[in-house]
Order: structure tokens, then sequence, then C-alpha cells
């Protein structure tokens, strides 16, 4: 297949395989509060992506050996459920989740104030239901969604955002269908919004500089839209609560 074959497969006059622009982002959808007996919780639909983030802590760090009396530690586990993906998958956690799990801590690690709860664990549990594409970007958007939910305090929200090349383009938020094409570059990327400080950098491909430079800005962007629909949903859910608790009050 040559690249203008490629071209007329995945981007046509400007438009998709699923008729989004070459910037937009598949549909998002962000439900908070959504596990009882967690701290913190969130739903997510990210495209045909749902995921299922739950925290809880801080709370001693057990064994005692592994305590750190400056810091808390963050715990971060990344599952795919076995029916998540067409072939039916293991249980057991492979290479690909423990690497995700890594660094997806590492990235929340930045924004959360650790000095704070020396001693203690924060764990994050972050399982993909349904897969397709960006499962790591839209999971860390949807366990910050969760720390925030149970009152950790943090510098700021974790935006994240998938962003790469097809068929000679650089596109937002890479579907299923774009990420499998023979020359597509997938590049997930998380930031602190408000300060654009970068916590999460990965790059499975090659990028001429000048279409780099468009890739960065691109998911930047695109982070930050992410962002407002993740303080959307917390913003609603504290209005939910707050109404809530008004009719509780009211009834006594």
């Amino acid at each position: 297949m040559n690249v203008k074959e490629k071209e007329i497969e995945y981007v046509k006059n400007g438009k998709r395989v699923d008729g989004r622009k070459i910037d937009e982002l598949r549909p998002i959808k962000i439900d908070v509060g959504v596990i009882d007996r967690a701290d913190g919780s969130c739903y997510l639909e990210w495209g045909q992506n749902k995921i299922m983030a739950a925290v809880y802590g801080p709370r001693e760090a057990l064994p005692k050996h592994i305590q750190n009396p400056y810091r808390a530690l963050v715990n971060y586990h990344y599952r795919m459920a076995t029916f998540s993906v067409p072939d039916r998958k293991s249980p057991k956690p492979g290479r690909r989740e423990m690497e995700i799990s890594k660094v997806s801590g590492e990235a929340l690690e930045k924004a959360i104030f650790l000095e704070k709860y020396p001693n203690t664990t924060i764990d994050v549990f972050v399982e993909i239901l349904d897969s397709n594409a960006g499962t790591r970007v839209a999971g860390l958007a949807a366990a910050s969604v969760a720390l925030a939910d149970a009152g950790i305090p943090m510098k700021d929200i974790v935006a994240a955002v998938g962003v790469g090349k097809i068929a000679g383009e650089v596109v937002l938020d890479l579907n299923k269908t774009e990420e499998d094409a023979p020359d597509a570059v997938d590049i997930p990327i998380a930031i602190l919004p408000r300060t654009e400080e970068i916590v999460l950098l990965q790059m499975d491909g090659l990028l001429k500089l000048d279409e780099w430079k468009k890739a960065l800005k691109m998911g930047i962007e695109g982070c930050k839209k992410v962002y407002e629909l993740q303080k959307t949903a917390l913003r609603k859910a504290y209005l939910e609560a707050e109404k809530e608790e008004k009719v509780k009050e009211n009834a006594k």
C-alpha cells in the first residue's frame, strides 16, 4: 500500500475514518463517585473505551518496612479485564500492564502533595472494561478524577491524551483502526494543565522535527480539552452532593 492509498483510507478532505477532524477528540463521558466503598472513584467512557478507577487512601503502608517517613507511596494498578479485547486476555498482568502501571503512577506522583502523608500508601486501581486504543491516557485521566474525588490534595489534575501520525498527518486521539495503520505513530502525553508541565511522554514510532513540534502543540491543546471535561464532571458531582446535603438538613 503506498502513501496515497493510506491517505485515501485514513484521512480524506480533512476527515478521518470515523468522521472526526484532525484535532478532534472522541466523545468523552465522565461520572464521579460511582463506587461507594472507595475513597474516590470515576467511570469514564472515551470513544469505545470504558474504564473504572478507584482510589483508596491515604492509609497506613503495610508491611511497615515499605513505609517512607517523608512521603506517601503511590501504587497504581492498571489492569485489562479478560473480556476487554476481542480475543480473551489472560487474567495475569502482562508486561504492558506493568509498564503502564509504573509510568502512570510516576505521572500521578508529580501532581500529588505526597509529603503531607508520610508512612502511607495511596492505592489507585484502574480497570479497563472495554479497550479501543488510548487506554493508558484514558485510565490516567480517570484516576486523576478519582484522586480529586477522594479529596487528596494535588497541584493540579493530570490531564492526558494520545496524539500521533497516520498517513502522513499529525492527528489527535487515535482510535484502534488508526493505531493499527501501517505507518502509525502513537504518542501518549499527560500534563499538569495550569503550568503545562509534562508528567508523561512516550513515543511509539518516529517523527520529523516539524511533525514533533506540531504533535506536541496538538497534544497539549488536547490535554486542556480533557482537563475542562474533568473539571466539569467534578463540579457537577460536588453540586449534586451539596444539594443532597441540603435536602437532608431540611428533612431534619
